[in-house]
C-alpha cells in the first residue's frame, strides 16, 4: 500500500506504531456515537485493530483505512480509506476525523484522493458507503463525492443508510 498525496494532506498506510492515534480516535465521543465501539480500549487492542483491520486489508485486497496527516505540520487529523467488509457486496469508503478538524475540507480532500485511487489504481467499480441515519455531515460529504442514497440496511444490529457511487 502506497502513500497518497493531496494539496494539503498525506495518507499513510497504518502500522502498529500508530496505536496511540488509533486508541485516541476510536474512543473519541463522536466516533463512538456515529461509528460505534470497536473494543479498542488500550494500546494492545489498538495494535490488534491495526493488524486485523487495515494491515490485513492491504494484504488481502490492496486497500484499507489510511492515516490522514496534514503536510503543513505533520499532525494526524483522522483516517480515510476503502474497506472490504464481509457484510457488504462491494468495497465501501470510511472516514473519521477528530472534531477539531471538521468543517475544514480535510475529509472531502482525503476522500476524493481515496476514491480516485480506488478507481484509477485499484480498478474498483461500484463503491459503497454506510452512515447512521443521524450522521448529516457524513451524508452531505458523500453527496459532494457523488454518492446517492440507495436503501436502509441492517448491520450489526442497527439500521444504517447505504449509499452507492457507480463508476
Amino acid at each position: 500500500m502506497n502513500r497518497l498525496d493531496t494539496g494539503r494532506l498525506e495518507l499513510h498506510p497504518f502500522t502498529v506504531d500508530d496505536a496511540d492515534f488509533v486508541l485516541r480516535l476510536l474512543n473519541e465521543p463522536s466516533f463512538l456515537h456515529y461509528i460505534g465501539d470497536r473494543g479498542v480500549h488500550d494500546l494492545d487492542s489498538a495494535r490488534s485493530y491495526i493488524e486485523d483491520g487495515p494491515v490485513a486489508g492491504y494484504a488481502r485486497h490492496g486497500h484499507g483505512l489510511m492515516r490522514v496527516v496534514r503536510k503543513a505540520d505533520g499532525e494526524t487529523l483522522g483516517m480515510c480509506g476503502v474497506l472490504q467488509r464481509d457484510s457488504l457486496p462491494d468495497p465501501d469508503i470510511g472516514f473519521s476525523f477528530f472534531p477539531a478538524h471538521w468543517s475544514q475540507g480535510y475529509a472531502f480532500e482525503s476522500a476524493q484522493a481515496v476514491m480516485r485511487h480506488a478507481r484509477d489504481a485499484l480498478g474498483l467499480g461500484r463503491i459503497l458507503a454506510i452512515t447512521t441515519p443521524d450522521n448529516e455531515p457524513s451524508m452531505r460529504l458523500l453527496g459532494k463525492l457523488g454518492f446517492r442514497f440507495d436503501k436502509l440496511v441492517r448491520m450489526g444490529g442497527e439500521d444504517l443508510r447505504l449509499f452507492v457511487s457507480d463508476p
